[in-house]
């Protein structure tokens, strides 16, 4: 089977994590959002893939080329202007081999897609969608079904006078390929406010399948450290994050670490992470590639992108800090700070 990834998200929400990359390149622990999506494909057996692209393209496929290098084939769609999410499928209609599944690439999950495959051939769906329950529907989808999986409901992004279910639309779709030539190639429309509607009202099997995997949109910052924070903790199946130096501290490659300093899992720690006498580093906390930790500074529940340098005594509560950023000593950034990528803070 084939996919079509989504994957030309600004993430507005996410800035200023979001101005110099994509939102499927806002990495999450390990690697990049996109990275995890391409891992989750493979694990099902998908290894031939469709990327759709619109903002900073060019990231991603310089990122992974043909797909080679991760052991997938990979080709792009970019579109010059938006298409809307059907609109960006239907340019693919044609190389397209049959049933095909689609997903985004700027959310984190361990969803089963075998599974969500095997129910779609079963029911005969036209499309399946894949749902899931969540406290809080407003931002999403929210749709129906009678005991056999069918949909007789569905309504995108409902008031809460409207919410007549915390079942939700994730995004994951296994489609058959002849419900997409409703529209024609060029034509801008979405999938769950223009084509799902449409196949409902003729009667068409649209079927939902109630996931119980982990899945999170990745949209704002909030939810970025918290998809973090959950990948640490073990909530999400993912591939190792590395090796083990001891109970919940990962690493990707040699480290340098004080004997003095002290550090509380789950935290990931990037190849050549340097951290300093007395420091205190607590998780869930992720310091990626070449970050360094000056004497005596406290890092807790908090996010450092790579190339960051944290000053002598200054301290990260729940904080996310940018690619090569530098704070001075005795910087002190509380919770929900977000610091963009090459800031200067302090002296």
């Amino acid at each position: 089977m084939q996919a079509v990834v989504m994957a030309g998200g600004e993430g507005s929400r996410l800035r200023p994590l979001t101005i110099n990359r994509p939102k499927p390149m806002v990495p999450i622990v390990n690697k990049p959002c996109l990275g995890h999506i391409f891992e989750l494909l493979k694990r099902h057996g998908i290894e031939d893939s469709f990327v759709t692209l619109q903002y900073l393209a060019s990231i991603i496929q310089d990122s992974y080329g043909d797909g080679g290098g991760i052991g997938m084939r990979l080709r792009y769609s970019v579109e010059e202007t938006p298409l809307g999410t059907g609109g960006s499928v239907r340019q693919l209609a044609a190389d397209l081999e049959g049933t095909f599944l689609v997903i985004s690439g700027d959310a984190l999950t361990d969803i089963d897609l075998s599974k969500v495959i095997a129910f779609h051939r079963e029911r005969g769906a036209a499309v399946t969608l894949t749902l899931v329950h969540v406290p809080n529907p407003l931002e999403y989808g929210v749709v129906i079904t009678n005991p056999d999986g069918r949909i007789t409901k569905f309504l995108e992004k409902p008031s809460w006078g409207e919410v007549f279910s915390d079942t939700i639309n994730t995004g994951i779709y296994v489609i058959e390929p002849r419900v997409l030539e409703r529209f024609d190639v060029g034509e801008v429309f979405d999938f769950s406010k223009d084509l799902f509607p449409r196949l409902l009202a003729d009667g068409e099997p649209l079927f939902g399948y109630v996931a119980d995997g982990y899945w999170t949109d990745v949209g704002s910052i909030q939810e970025y450290a918290r998809a973090n924070a959950d990948l640490l903790r073990g909530r999400v199946r993912v591939d190792a994050l590395g090796k083990e130096l001891m109970p919940g501290v990962w690493t990707a490659g040699e480290v340098d670490i004080n004997e003095s300093a002290r550090i509380t899992g789950p935290v990931f720690l990037g190849e050549g992470v340097k951290i300093g006498p007395h420091v205190e580093i607590i998780g869930p906390t992720v310091l990626r590639d070449y970050v360094s930790v000056d004497v005596g500074a406290i890092v807790d529940s908090s996010i450092v992108w790579r190339n960051s340098y944290i000053g002598e005594r200054s301290e990260l509560h729940g904080a996310i800090v940018g690619r090569q950023c530098a704070l001075k000593s005795r910087v002190v950034l509380e919770e929900g700070s977000v610091v963009g990528d090459h800031s200067v803070i302090g002296e």
